[in-house]
């Protein structure tokens, strides 16, 4: 792949993880609302958002097409996780979060062969950071006690992984 390709698809799979994390954590709000720990996250993802859609403007990326579904599925997976409580919301963090370091990861990896790229490559780093401090939050607050843990936890993984695949193609 081209380093252009790479840069373009970086940007657009970014752009929408970090939209889907902002519905997600919305749809959590939604139902557990005032919950100081999920506020903090989403004003975390609003961060990433910005710096994300600013870049897809600047370096003229398509967004994906996806966007629609990302927008319904995100905040539906949020309310759905925190309806059966704080515990499985934090559970759905959990998952997502560790989805998205370990995606942020490979990314570091692809831009180390593009030296000129060093803003994107330390604000990628710092979000890799916050996101696993979310992953960390959710643990902190009793994720894997939630009700069918390991199997919400590898659901959401799975959910997670096909929507980075797709948003990097569609």
């Amino acid at each position: 792949m081209t380093k252009e390709k790479t840069l373009e698809q970086i940007i657009r799979v970014n752009q929408a993880g970090e939209y889907g994390a902002k519905r997600i954590y919305k749809g959590q709000l939604a139902v557990l609302k005032g919950n100081r720990e999920i506020e903090k996250m989403l004003e975390s993802e609003l961060k990433h958002l910005e710096y994300f859609d600013k870049q897809v403007k600047k370096r003229k990326v398509r967004p994906t097409a996806l966007q629609p579904l990302w927008h319904i599925g995100g905040f539906a997976m949020g309310a759905i996780c925190a309806l059966m409580g704080e515990k499985a919301a934090m559970a759905c963090t959990v998952a997502v979060e560790e989805v998205i370091g370990d995606h942020y990861k490979e990314q570091l990896q692809q831009l180390k062969k593009i030296k000129e790229e060093e803003n994107l490559t330390l604000n990628i780093e710092k979000f890799m950071h916050e996101e696993l401090e979310h992953r960390d939050i959710g643990l902190e607050h009793d994720a894997e006690k939630s009700f069918g843990y390991e199997g919400m936890k590898t659901a959401i993984k799975a959910i997670t992984k096909t929507a980075i695949f797709l948003s990097k193609r569609v």
